[in-house]
Order: C-alpha cells, then structure tokens, then sequence
C-alpha cells in the first residue's frame, strides 16, 4: 500500500512534489540560511538551558552524543552516529506523512525528519512538526537501545493495525508514549517524549506543573486515552524503564482490537485502574 497526499491535512507547507514514492527528499544542508541556524541555535539554547532537571538521562546522554549545537544538523552525520549506536539512520522529508509510509520508515529503521524549519515567529507554538521538533525532541533518544527496539516494532504492526481498523489506538500509544512520554528516575519523574523537549511551556508543565496527572504507564489505559493536540497535555504516562516499553508491544498485538472496540476515555478524565504518580 502505497501512502498518497489525500491521506494527509490539506495546506501542508512542505515540499511534497519534490518528494520521492516514499515521501523523501535530499535535505540540501548547504541551502540553509544563517537565519536557519540562527533559529536553531536560539531554539536549542532556550531548551537545553531546561535539561539537566527535566530531561531523562538517555535523551541527555544521546543529545551530547550526536552534538546539535551548531547550527541546523547535517543528517549524514547525525546517521553516522546513529547506525554506530543503534543501526537507525534519518531520512528528509517534506513534513507530515501518511501512515503507511511512516510506518515502513520506522520497521526499516529510518526515522522521517522533516526538513524545513520554523520562522522566527514561531519560535513559541508551530502547528506541523517542524526540523526542530523532529531532530531535537526525537532523534536523541534514538541511542537508547530499548526505546529503539521499540520504535522499530511499533512501525511493523502498522500494516496489522490498520487491516483491523485500529489505527487510532496505535496513533494513541505514540502520541503518550513517543511525544509525551516521561519516565521516572531516582524518585523524580523526567520527560523523554519529543513533544515534551521541544516545548519549554509543555517541558515545565509534564515534570512540575501542579495541574497534570502522571499516570503508571498501562498499555490498555494508553490505548485508550485520547488527547488535545493543540493544548498542554493534561495526562502523562510513566515508565520506570525503557525495557518495560519494549516488552509491552508482546502485548500489543492482542490488545490493539480490544482497544479499537473500547470506549475512549476522554483527555484528562480518570479511569477505574489509575494509579497516580506523586
């Protein structure tokens, strides 16, 4: 199954026409502007000023290890790094892409980034994942050997997900626990999901803010817990391992269809079974 255009939003600013059947492109590092990397540098100072109490260690770690201080990075090296750690490599691509052709990046060990970066004005809030929320939130914890055994088997059951219509609790399980995610280390809880590290207000509000709910990761609650998309998150899940992440998809393949027949529970509300982290 091939992905299409018509599988995403309408008004996407990415490049899709210079994309290739499978949503690629070159990333053309040469043509970035200074102003590029001047937005990175600032986006990249402002976050990494909020790491060293808020941030899991793996995503510290994996930071330093592929060294984006720079200016926008370079993909080639950064996939050096990479396949040297945990055989991933990145590819470029226009933004957004359909699920099919997500999936089949992620199940070979690509992970999709898109290319292009936010303006300026923009630096707060941006509708579509940008480079910066892709390379900076996501591709550091791609060093982390468990969370990327992970990332690999969540991409092979796409193609089953999607021939049971169950597509939404799977989009569920990435949205808590590869955007949002936290896990928590030493009795204090730190964030690893992209949304969460690319965001200063959502960075606070996950690991400190009084008004969220940290839930115990539970594979079926996650499942089915919908979510905002445009607002800070009102619930969160913790994992005490990235290990027990990757031992949960031996689970998920059974419980994708009960999830899918399931009454969601709607964002921020409880449910029989939470087990609350203080």
């Amino acid at each position: 199954m091939e992905g299409s255009l018509c599988d995403l939003p309408a008004g996407l600013r990415g490049d899709y026409a210079a994309a290739g059947p499978d949503f690629t492109l070159p990333q053309d590092w040469a043509a970035y502007t200074p102003a590029d990397h001047a937005t990175w540098r600032t986006l990249y100072a402002r976050q990494a000023a909020l790491l060293p109490p808020h941030a899991a260690t793996a995503y510290r770690e994996g930071l330093a290890r592929l060294d984006f201080t720079a200016g926008v990075p370079d993909f080639a090296e950064a996939t050096a790094r990479l396949r040297a750690a945990t055989g991933w490599s990145l590819v470029a691509v226009p933004g957004l892409l359909p699920d099919d052709a997500f999936f089949a990046h992620l199940a070979a060990r690509r992970f999709p980034v898109t290319r292009w970066i936010r303006r300026p004005e923009e630096l707060d809030y941006i509708v579509e994942p940008d480079i910066f929320h892709d390379a900076f939130g996501h591709v550091p914890l791609l060093t982390q050997p468990d969370f990327a055994r992970f990332l690999e088997a969540y991409g092979q059951l796409g193609d089953a997900a999607a021939r049971i219509g169950a597509l939404k609790p799977l989009a569920r399980l990435y949205w808590h626990m590869v955007e949002f995610g936290l896990i928590r280390e030493g009795g204090a809880i730190r964030a690893y999901g992209a949304g969460i590290l690319s965001s200063s207000a959502e960075t606070l509000h996950a690991t400190t803010g009084a008004a969220a709910r940290r839930l115990r990761f539970d594979l079926r609650r996650v499942l089915r817990s919908d979510y905002f998309i445009d607002h800070l998150q009102p619930t969160y899940f913790v994992i005490d391992d990235f290990s027990k992440l990757f031992g949960a998809m031996r689970d998920l393949p059974a419980q994708l269809a009960a999830a899918r027949d399931a009454a969601p529970i709607p964002p921020g509300a409880a449910a029989p079974g939470d087990q609350p982290i203080p």
